[in-house]
């Protein structure tokens, strides 16, 4: 190794990246330009299921679960009318809720307290990265970050670096990187209320009530009575007019009405949808807000930051480790780049409706919602955020393609088990299948012939160290039957639980489909 990854950023998706680095034997130097870690406000607050599991394999999960809020129901009303509820979807074999409510600053606290456990990770605080240059001893095998510690410049020396330094990235600055998109002029004023209220834990999203006629406000539940709030204001909303004048009060009242309340945080902001070009330039990757910004409605945001972080991190450390060549890297933006954009899309629509810029946007969201006070079929072209889920890789170089026939890739449509999708949960012998990834290859083996090629496969690929589970299951077992497998087949799946490739009877290929996920051509 040219040295460790080193991590511009210590928020979610920098520590997330060096916990899974550190799964893999693979060190990392996280750069943080705060003093101490900060734990204002709720920020991101949602955390999808399959982002749980991520959470899951650095350790995290188990207490984001405890402490968070779960939800499976989301309401949306126009003025004084309830036009939609929205059960999210769970089966018996899912082992995480769908959604869970917990504040940004909770989930890193519990970060910090894996890194601080965890010896492959130098978490440095007050460490600002100012500058940039490639080439450690042999030339070009490394990047030398300069960072300013206390006025001080300071040489760090890694193998690569990831800018994981959010919306303001230097990292993104330093490598000349674009960040075209567009901003919203409404503003959205957002605060953490303390209060005890009657409220269920669902999300309840309002169209032009009476208190905020026109516009939009949203509320979510958090831990220990704190109830997240967001309202639309105009572009001229000034916070401390309104903390003066009394009608932050005003605003707040329409809401909890005579209960006491505290304000734990509060703050305005605009929303951005922009994404970076390149997401790559030779040993510089970028992660996060640093890559992307959307609107956060629909929570894709944080949990698309962590999907990066996976992503990215179980093929640097293949690269590392010798078990997959450098081409391999290269995957990283042709996977996630789509990823972005298909998320900035569906934040775009809603974004659209939500807060319209043009008089047809909004003579269609007025009528829209006008019509659906009475009736049903107009209530699914109400777009109050379409909720995060992962992106299916189905045009990936790593993704052996099959044969699966027609159907829609869209949002919120249930993903069919083919090659690209991320693999279903079900039992397995000694836990759960999802517990199984993130070490190595998985091989799922339906089938005597399957079992054999699967061996054929781990002892080739034993030769260079490459960790591969071979797991025999049976067609009609849960795992099976979410898998829709109906005969003899061998289902591969990636490090990051993303299928790879099905191969039925006679089983042939696996090895090439295996060299393929690992970026060999």
């Amino acid at each position: 190794m040219a040295g460790p990854v080193v991590i511009a950023g210590g928020g979610p998706v920098g520590m997330t990246t060096a916990l899974l680095l550190a799964r893999h034997g693979v060190g990392s130097v996280v750069l943080e330009a705060e003093q101490e870690p900060t734990r204002v406000g709720s920020k991101a607050i949602c955390f999808q299921r399959d982002v749980l599991d991520v959470l899951h394999r650095v350790g995290v999960a188990r207490d984001a679960v405890a402490e968070g809020v779960t939800w499976r129901t989301g309401r949306t009303f126009y003025r004084e009318h309830e036009l939609k509820v929205v059960e999210l979807p769970s089966t018996p074999l899912d082992a995480l809720p769908p959604f869970v409510n917990l504040s940004q600053s909770a989930l890193e606290g519990y970060l910090l307290d894996r890194i601080a456990a965890e010896p492959l990770v130098d978490l440095r605080m007050g460490c600002r990265v100012v500058g940039l240059a490639s080439g450690v001893r042999p030339p070009g095998d490394g990047v030398v970050v300069t960072v300013d510690v206390g006025g001080r410049p300071v040489e760090v020396e890694g193998g690569w670096l990831i800018g994981a330094d959010g919306s303001r990235s230097t990292v993104r600055r330093l490598v000349g990187a674009s960040f075209d998109g567009e901003t919203w002029e409404e503003q959205f004023l957002i605060a953490d209320i303390e209060a005890d209220l009657p409220f269920p834990a669902e999300r309840r999203f309002h169209f032009d009530p009476e208190w905020n006629p026109g516009r939009q406000v949203l509320v979510h539940q958090q831990p220990r009575s704190i109830w997240r709030i967001d309202w639309q204001v105009p572009a001229d909303f000034s916070l401390e007019e309104a903390r003066s004048s009394g009608e932050l009060d005003r605003r707040i009242r329409q809401i909890v009405g005579e209960a006491s309340y505290r304000i734990d945080w509060v703050s305005v902001y605009r929303f951005h949808q922009r994404i970076a070009d390149p997401w790559r330039r030779g040993r510089v990757f970028l992660a996060g807000d640093a890559a992307h910004l959307m609107s956060p409605f629909g929570a894709r945001g944080l949990n698309s930051g962590i999907q990066d972080a996976e992503n990215l991190a179980w093929k640097l450390a293949f690269v590392e480790r010798g078990w997959a060549g450098p081409d391999l890297l290269d995957s990283y933006a042709a996977e996630r780049v789509p990823a972005a954009r298909e998320n900035l899309r569906v934040t775009g629509d809603t974004m659209r409706f939500i807060a319209p810029r043009t008089e047809e946007e909004r003579r269609h969201r007025v009528a829209t919602l006008d019509r659906a006070v009475t009736d049903p079929t107009a209530r699914a072209l109400i777009d109050s955020g379409v909720l995060a889920e992962p992106f299916w890789y189905l045009d990936s170089p790593l993704t052996t393609a099959a044969e699966v026939g027609d159907f829609p890739v869209e949002a919120g449509v249930v993903r069919p088990p083919v090659p690209g999708v991320l693999c279903p949960d079900g039992p397995v012998e000694g836990g759960r299948l999802r517990e199984r990834f993130g070490d190595g290859i998985v091989l799922l083996a339906f089938g005597e012939a399957a079992v054999r090629a699967c061996a054929r496969c781990e002892e080739e690929m034993d030769a260079v160290g490459l960790p591969i589970t071979v797991l025999g299951l049976e067609a009609g077992s849960a795992v099976g039957r979410a898998l829709e497998v109906d005969g003899g087949c061998v289902v591969v799946i990636r490090p990051d639980g993303h299928i790879a490739a099905r191969l039925p009877l006679p089983c042939q290929g696996v090895i090439d489909a295996v060299r393929r996920c690992l970026g060999h051509p």
